[in-house]
């Protein structure tokens, strides 16, 4: 007879990049988009758009989500090479500000051979769009040359 573990279970998450996961993760991952955008009214109908069963789909869809999904009112600290040039790092907080992220902490180092590196840590509570939309943007801000997300609690 086996013995019964008391200790709480205990979920573990993982950032995975999407071209390793199998077909039928990543098309349950497809029909929630499907399902959330409105582009299928039903789940019978995404799944059968994706060519995906629908026991498939409801073995996954409790256990896969976009990573902004898992970053919502969080605190997410990110890291940027940013040029040395006048209003960088002012355009990289006015963007995280108009989303309505709000800036707890910002560390810069010195620039050296013409770029900085910075950590800014936000808080995404507020925020109105999600945090894949705003690294999109913030990628777009001139004299961003990388952003990495380093980490969230």
């Amino acid at each position: 007879m086996m013995k019964k573990d008391d200790s709480k279970e205990r979920n573990s998450y993982f950032l995975v990049k999407e071209e390793i996961l199998p077909e039928a993760i990543k098309k349950t991952i497809r029909v929630k988009e499907m399902l959330k955008r409105g582009d299928a009214r039903t789940i019978n109908e995404a799944v059968e758009r994706m060519e995906l069963s629908r026991s498939a789909y409801y073995k996954y869809k409790d256990y896969v989500f976009p990573f902004y999904e898992a970053s919502k009112d969080k605190l997410v600290t990110l890291t940027f090479l940013l040029e040395h040039k006048k209003g960088v790092l002012s355009s990289v907080l006015n963007t995280i500000s108009n989303d309505g992220g709000s800036v707890l902490t910002i560390n810069q180092g010195i620039p050296l051979q013409g770029v900085a590196n910075a950590t800014v840590s936000i808080e995404t509570a507020h925020m109105s769009v999600d945090l894949e939309a705003l690294l999109d943007k913030l990628r777009m801000v001139s004299g961003v040359k990388r952003i990495e997300v380093l980490g969230q609690a």
